[in-house]
Parts: structure tokens; C-alpha cells; sequence
């Protein structure tokens, strides 16, 4: 995938709101709709690093776009994924919960002991209403398959600058707050 966005009109970049990714995108795949255009990937992510996302991915910027199954094991060969605060809820223009989003850290190494990195992904999925009407409506669309497309997720992964944090990652100050809770097991007070 060297050119990512093949699929957009030239200027145009994919830069997606929460709800644009939950209504639009998740929603649609897990109805089994169309989705246009069509650019983001199916990717099982946990064989993959981080880092090795380019070119398997929909790369927008430093960020990475895709589907996933949603799965507890959040391991690759160098590392895992680990969730940090509460999942925040996606409301659509109405104030409609449409969806979750839950942020996971990188870390390299075997868990609980591993090593924190930069890297972030926002993890986003139906909400419970949403994903079981999704999964009545695509049963009806393909039969009886044994696929239930309401456990797939959607993926922004990106690496977060330290130095800079005005760089359109969107991060609010609640959020913030969550990820830097982690922190707190790396802190060793006097006793």
C-alpha cells in the first residue's frame, strides 16, 4: 500500500472525527454496507509491532488506520498493548451513544514488567445497542455464516511526540490524565 490514499480525490486527506469513524466506517462494515471510499485495511494487529504498521496500514500523517478483531490478547512479538483509563463514549451530532473508545500504551517487553513507549492506539467499537443491532442486520444480509462482524473494532495508531503535543492527536485534558495514571507504577515514593 505505497500510496494509502489512491482512493481520495487529489488534496483530500483522511482525517476522520470519532464519530466519522464509529458511524461511517465500523458501523458500515459491521452492517456489511459500502463503505466509500474504501481505504482502510483489514489488519490482524497483534502479529505487528507498532513501528511495522507502514504499508499495512492507512497511513494519514504520523497516525494508522485500521480494522481489527477485537480480541484480550493484545501481544506481538516484541511487546503489548495495555488499556489505560476508562472507555470514553463516541456520541453521534444528536448526543446518541454510537460507540467506545478505549486508549492502549505500547509496551516492549513481557507484561507487567515491560518497558513504556510513545505509542498510542485509540481503540474504537460499537456501542452494546449498536453492535447487537448491527450483528440481527448482517445475520439477515448473509444468511446464517458463522462471521459475526459486530466484534470488529477500528484502530488510530500513533506515535506520541513528548516534545509536542500540538500535533493534532486530539488529546483532551481527561485523556491525558488516563495516560499519564501509568505513570504512577513507575513512581516510587520515600517511605
Amino acid at each position: 500500500m505505497g500510496d494509502n490514499n489512491v482512493n481520495l480525490p487529489p488534496g483530500f486527506r483522511f482525517y476522520p472525527t470519532d464519530e466519522e469513524l464509529v458511524v461511517h466506517f465500523l458501523h458500515r462494515k459491521a452492517t456489511l454496507l459500502p463503505c466509500h471510499p474504501d481505504v482502510i485495511p483489514d489488519l490482524d494487529l497483534y502479529p505487528y509491532d507498532p513501528w511495522e504498521l507502514d504499508g499495512k496500514a492507512l497511513a494519514e500523517g504520523n497516525k494508522w488506520y485500521f480494522y481489527s478483531r477485537k480480541t484480550q490478547n493484545r501481544a506481538t512479538s516484541n511487546g503489548y498493548w495495555k488499556a489505560v483509563g476508562m472507555e470514553d463514549p463516541v456520541n453521534n451530532s444528536a448526543g446518541k451513544k454510537v460507540g467506545m473508545k478505549k486508549y492502549l500504551v505500547f509496551y516492549v517487553g513481557e507484561a507487567p514488567s515491560g518497558i513504556k513507549t510513545n505509542w498510542t492506539m485509540q481503540e474504537y467499537r460499537l456501542s452494546d445497542s449498536a453492535a447487537s443491532t448491527s450483528s440481527t442486520r448482517s445475520s439477515k444480509r448473509r444468511g446464517h455464516s458463522k462471521i459475526d462482524y459486530s466484534n470488529w473494532v477500528i484502530c488510530r495508531v500513533y506515535e506520541r511526540d513528548d516534545q509536542d503535543h500540538d500535533d493534532g492527536t486530539e488529546l483532551s485534558c481527561l485523556d491525558e490524565v488516563f495516560l499519564s495514571l501509568d505513570d504512577l507504577d513507575e513512581i516510587s515514593l520515600p517511605n
